[in-house]
């Protein structure tokens, strides 16, 4: 058990840069883990830390130490946290990816919410626009529109947002408003460039039952949506923009909608939603408080956009 404490001290002590850091973590007082560290060097026979007034670092046989032991520190805590949640006390990491916009209007608000819920949970949410790797990069779940979905992974779709067409009413009374989607080529597009692979992210309706794209005069290009719909509001042209960001600017007058039903005609062409799914590696990935978060995020979406 003393040799237990030793490795627990000395793995929290690498991870959070300090001992007494380290110690908090583990909720004993820096003498203690100090003391635990130290006699876990005696009983090895070699020198761990090189501890200085400022600084932490890592010996030779420290780093190789640190290597072997890290992961069954994990695994004695996964084991733990497993036990709590069938007590009904969720507690350990969930490390959570999203695409930035998503994660900034959609997601935040959701995982703080879900973060009060459950106080004994350490939960870290990484807004990534590129693709994942679920075991490089330690992540838990990753939350993916259709288009970044990939076999292997198991993924359950948490909403269905609304694309909206938009362009600011300046531009609208300088340029005229399309009516139907093949007239987008005669006007300036803002298009998206996908961050996770280069491509322009082309703009999809649907007709008669039949999938399309949109002849596209892409004037502009942008890797990041929140910037295109600002650009879009400024009178740079027209953008295709999830609900989540898009309906704040309509509300305020700034961008209007294309395309949409209107006093009850039904327009040529409907506009294919974007589709949002919660991503993990596989079914043994599969905790419970990841679960528990699978569902809050199902239950919690706002109600126009759940699956």
């Amino acid at each position: 058990m003393d040799n237990l404490k030793g490795i627990s001290s000395f793995v929290k002590a690498v991870e959070e840069g300090s001992i007494a850091a380290g110690a908090r973590r583990l909720g004993i007082s820096a003498a203690a883990a100090s003391q635990n560290i130290a006699r876990l060097e005696q009983q090895l026979g070699v020198r761990l830390l090189i501890r200085t007034t400022r600084s932490l670092a890592l010996t030779e046989s420290g780093q190789l130490y640190y290597q072997r032991v890290q992961s069954v520190m994990e695994e004695l805590d996964d084991a733990q946290a497993e036990l709590h949640e069938l007590a009904g006390e969720p507690r350990g990491k969930l490390r959570i990816a999203s695409s930035a916009a998503f994660g900034r209007n959609v997601l935040a608000p959701l995982v703080a919410a879900f973060a009060i819920r459950y106080p004994k949970l350490k939960i870290e949410l990484v807004l990534a626009d590129h693709y994942v790797d679920h075991i490089r990069e330690e992540i838990d779940l990753s939350i993916r529109f259709s288009q970044q979905l990939e076999a292997g992974l198991v993924a359950r779709r948490i909403a269905r947002v609304p694309l909206r067409f938009c362009a600011s009413p300046a531009y609208l009374a300088q340029h005229g408003t399309p009516h139907d989607p093949d007239e987008l080529i005669h006007h300036q597009c803002l298009v998206l460039r996908v961050p996770f692979d280069g491509r322009l992210l082309g703009w999809r309706f649907v007709r008669n039952g039949l999938r399309f794209e949109a002849p596209l005069n892409d004037t502009l290009i942008c890797n990041d949506i929140d910037t295109l719909a600002n650009m879009a509001a400024a009178g740079a042209g027209i953008a295709r923009i999830g609900a989540f960001v898009a309906d704040r600017l309509i509300a305020d007058e700034l961008l209007v909608p294309l395309f949409e039903p209107l006093e009850g005609k039904v327009p040529n062409a409907e506009i294919e939603p974007l589709e949002f799914y919660a991503c993990y590696r596989d079914r043994q990935a599969a905790t419970g408080k990841l679960r528990l978060l699978i569902d809050f995020l199902v239950t919690h979406i706002p109600a126009p956009w759940q699956a």
